[in-house]
């Protein structure tokens, strides 16, 4: 058995190189405030009391009575509240212009300022739950795409996301959608522009990136990516964050393992069939699919 002489000295050699701030922890730590830093476990929190507050009979005991209801919900709003003014202060010791006795202050007005958001948010929720609906004849009833379908986790948080990143909180909306990412398997940045009816089937693998503009009534298909062709830099050599993903707009189909990459738009009432690569703008009612496979043969062990 090991000497527990050494076993103690090494964990406290290390302790004491650990404990000291290193050049690129303070590099890549906020400098403007001392404050503690955003909770995982809160954001995920966040999370769970919207989508308690916008299908409040699904996720808590159902109230029939109104006054009950009410109260049910402001119990979660109090709360929401609370954790969401800390979070989005903390949020904001990344952004550079940010004073450390503002961010409090601000952190309480974008809170509000989020919450009177949150009927719009349901709203939109609403519409992305009939469009599923409306597109799977597997479901049988609305309760069973809320409860069961892993798009609509993942709508919640992206709406919930985007709003933030509309209001400009760093870092808290990137968070929220990671959450929905690592659970899903759908990457939706919180920049992204996504309208009405939204619905994806199945979802695995779809990838929609932050400059993405999404019109109203549009479904897309697992493994569906909608990303940059290429990059933009400065003379410095700098990446720009510039327009670079595609525009798609209303009524659009998107087939699995599609690839619509660049500054491209797709016009309205379009199909894409499964496992295209797209890289230049389709007019509208376009219908885009495969070519026939060539079947070329061989002759004498030739190549191709």
């Amino acid at each position: 058995m090991m000497d527990q002489t050494k076993i103690n000295e090494t964990l406290r050699r290390n302790v004491g190189v650990l404990s000291k701030h290193s050049v690129d922890e303070v590099r890549m730590m906020p400098t403007v405030t001392q404050t503690q830093l955003p909770s995982v476990e809160d954001v995920k929190r966040i999370v769970s009391l919207i989508k308690s507050i916008v299908f409040t009979d699904y996720f808590h005991k159902r109230q029939p009575d109104e006054e009950l209801r009410a109260y049910q919900i402001g119990v979660s709003m109090e709360e929401l509240y609370r954790l969401l003014r800390q979070q989005i202060a903390r949020g904001l010791q990344f952004c550079e212009d940010c004073q450390e006795n503002d961010v409090l202050c601000t952190g309480e007005q974008l809170a509000l300022e989020f919450i009177d958001s949150l009927p719009e948010i349901k709203r939109m929720l609403y519409t992305d739950i009939q469009a599923m609906f409306d597109n799977d004849p597997a479901a049988q009833t609305y309760g069973e795409v809320i409860f069961c379908y892993p798009v609509v986790n993942t709508m919640v948080h992206y709406r919930t996301a985007h709003r933030l990143h509309q209001m400009g909180v760093p870092v808290i909306p990137r968070i929220i959608t990671e959450q929905a990412h690592s659970k899903t398997g759908i990457d939706i940045h919180p920049g992204a522009q996504i309208g009405e009816y939204f619905s994806i089937d199945h979802g695995t693998g779809v990838v929609i990136g932050e400059t993405t503009i999404i019109g109203n009534h549009v479904t897309l298909y697992q493994g569906v990516t909608l990303g940059a062709k290429s990059f933009k830099y400065d003379e410095e050599g700098n990446m720009l964050n510039v327009p670079r993903h595609p525009i798609i707009e209303d009524n659009v189909t998107v087939y699995s393992n599609a690839s619509i990459l660049g500054r491209i738009t797709i016009g309205h009432d379009s199909v894409i069939g499964g496992n295209i690569w797209l890289t230049h703008s389709v007019p509208p009612y376009s219908k885009i699919l495969q070519s026939k496979a060539i079947d070329a043969g061989f002759q004498d062990g030739a190549g191709i």
